[in-house]
Order: structure tokens, then sequence, then C-alpha cells
């Protein structure tokens, strides 16, 4: 058991998951990168430029409503389940409405929309790549029923 141990820790190829072409291709790194800062620059500026004041005016619009006597507020707790909704409610449409933008940034880029008809390799980009990945699914890279 030992000794296989030791084999193991000393193989350094990587494992080959299904669906995945066995490549290094620099290029997807670079383009990795790019995506990770597009993706944290949308979730800031998603939040602070529409998440937030829209849930915050929401907010303010519903308290308003219940104090002019237009929304009831809950004899129970007040008017705070409906103001949390209108905030949640807010948040969530705010987050929706940048999905937009985020994907224009990300069209200037160069890095082709994400999905399932849309692979997102350097095959699109490298012509190494590109011979390597198809000599790849020549050989039958099907997924298996293990």
């Amino acid at each position: 058991m030992s000794s296989e141990t030791v084999q193991q820790g000393s193989q350094t190829a990587p494992v080959k998951q299904p669906g995945w072409p066995m490549l290094f291709c620099p290029i997807s790194q670079i383009q990795d990168k790019e995506v990770a800062r597009i993706r944290k620059e949308c979730k800031q500026e998603s939040f602070w430029y529409r998440a937030l004041p829209l849930s915050l005016g929401s907010m303010l619009v519903t308290q308003g409503l219940i104090s002019k006597g237009i929304f009831s507020a809950s004899p129970r707790f007040g008017p705070y389940p409906k103001m949390a909704i209108a905030g949640v409610l807010g948040y969530a449409i705010g987050k929706m409405s940048y999905m937009g933008e985020c994907q224009k940034k990300f069209q200037k880029a160069g890095i082709a929309p994400f999905g399932p008809q849309q692979k997102r390799h350097c095959h699109h980009v490298c012509k190494e790549c590109k011979a390597k990945l198809g000599s790849n699914e020549r050989e039958g890279s099907s997924p298996s029923a293990s």
C-alpha cells in the first residue's frame, strides 16, 4: 500500500476529465485571468450602481406607501416584512438588470459568451490547440458510462 502511495505521488501527468481535452494553452490562462477580472468588476458595479440603489429605493417607496395607508402594516411585525420583500426584489432586479452590461464587457474583451453552444477554450484562437483537439476528438473521447 505504501508503494502505491509513492507511485501516485511521483506522477505529474494531469488527470483527464471527461469532456475536457488534455491540452495546455497559455492563451486560455490569459483569458481565465481576464474573465476573473471582468466578473469581479461586474459583481462590484452591479451591486453599487444597480442592486443597492434599487433595493434602498424600493424599501423607501414601500415605507412611504405604508405610512400613507396605501399598504397596510402587519399587525404582528409592522412594516418590516413588506420592506424586506421590497428590498430583496429590488436587489434581484438590480443584479439582473446589469447582466447586459456585463455581456458587453465580455464581448468588448473578445471573450465568447458562455453557454452550451459556446466552448470557452483556446482552440478558438490557437491553431496548435485546434489541431490537437481535433485529433483527440477523432480518437473517440466520448464519455464512458463508468
